[in-house]
């Protein structure tokens, strides 16, 4: 098992992030974005800028943070749009070695009508081109059609060949069950025990609801069950990675959510991982550089 993050939650810039990465004593970061451009849609110049700063560091990266088919596309958005952001994210991968993708199942729409086959349609493309390439993609429970409830993804995964889950541990905290009529908010130890045979990576968030507001905490104080997840991934020989996703500096979905200053960002982060790094040792749960 190895540790990693979305290190943009720790500072815009590159530089910023892989001090955040090293200072914790890893090797690997979860990009997402630098310089406020997602890995896959940044010039190339910046981005052979970006390789060249990392190779120097000896930071990997070992997943992308896409945005393919995430919260902010339609379904019914021209198929093309998800094409392109494909097209441009395998040779990046390749040039960097990544074997990781994180992508979604597309926004949640209003209504019964969620257009299941029709995701599923091009779910099954998004992942044809990525495992023909050597690249697996995982998909996050989020605001999307797989996030909708657990039996939404297990429906998914028997669709899609070749696709694998990324569970985040807070996502069901702040998401309705649409398994069970939308009103009533999911059971996140019951979503990841049903999925767990599928997962291959994971993320770390913890958060409560406060009324209709998301109240982001350090791992293990919120209502994501980190600690028990943890032992069960310990118990059942997971030896994935486990990246780290905040979301107390910034909320990446929510503009309205404001960022805290570099500083504060960079402390927040540092501080998150190693407090899941305390958990992991309460449990004995070793984990080792990214290769």
């Amino acid at each position: 098992m190895y540790l990693t993050g979305f290190a943009d939650e720790a500072a815009q810039g590159l530089k910023g992030q892989i001090e955040a990465t090293k200072s914790l004593g890893w090797n690997a970061i979860e990009s997402r974005g630098i310089d406020g451009k997602n890995i896959h849609d940044m010039p190339d110049d910046a981005f052979d800028r970006a390789c060249a700063e990392l190779g120097e560091a000896g930071v990997s990266v070992n997943c992308f943070g896409s945005t393919i088919a995430n919260w902010g596309k339609k379904v019914d958005d021209p198929f093309d749009i998800t094409l392109a952001e494909i097209d441009r994210a395998i040779p990046r991968m390749q040039r960097l070695g990544t074997k990781l993708i994180r992508i979604m199942s597309y926004a949640r729409r209003d209504g019964d009508d969620q257009m299941a086959e029709e995701r599923f349609r091009r779910l099954r493309e998004v992942a044809r081109r990525f495992t023909d390439a050597g690249i697996t993609p995982v998909h996050e429970n989020c605001m999307n059609y797989g996030g909708m409830s657990w039996q939404h993804t297990l429906q998914m995964l028997d669709a899609v060949p070749g696709l694998k889950l990324v569970y985040d541990t807070g996502n069901p905290v702040i998401t309705k069950d649409y398994s069970k009529g939308g009103t009533d908010y999911q059971d996140p130890w019951e979503f990841y025990s049903n999925v767990r045979p599928h997962i291959a990576y994971v993320h770390i968030k913890d958060v409560v609801m406060d009324g209709d507001r998301e109240d982001y905490r350090y791992p293990g104080e919120g209502g994501g069950h980190i600690p028990q997840v943890l032992q069960d991934l310990k118990d059942t020989g997971y030896d994935g990675g486990i990246s780290i996703e905040p979301h107390m500096a910034a909320v990446f979905h929510d503009p309205d959510a404001g960022r805290k200053s570099e500083d504060e960002s960079y402390a927040i982060y540092t501080e998150y991982g190693r407090r899941v790094m305390s958990l992991l040792e309460n449990i004995g749960y070793g984990w080792a550089p990214y290769r």
